[in-house]
């Protein structure tokens, strides 16, 4: 759990990082128009689901091995 959570604060620091960055004309369009909120909250539910399936996973595979010892 708690590289799950030292993971999600990473990557949100590390996206804090790109949006300090200015003067990018796609990016500037896409704000202007509103639509950047559209690509980060499908970046955010794309991370967000890869995030839970690993999670899931890691049950999975742990119950695998107290089964097998």
């Amino acid at each position: 759990m708690k590289k799950i959570t030292l993971s999600i604060v990473l990557f949100v620091l590390s996206t804090l990082s790109t949006f300090a960055q200015d003067d990018v004309e796609m990016a500037t369009g896409l704000r202007s128009e509103g639509k950047i909120y559209v690509v980060v909250l499908v970046m955010l539910v794309i991370f967000l689901g890869l995030a839970f399936f690993l999670f899931l996973l890691d049950r999975r595979i742990s119950k695998l091995e107290k089964k097998n010892k």
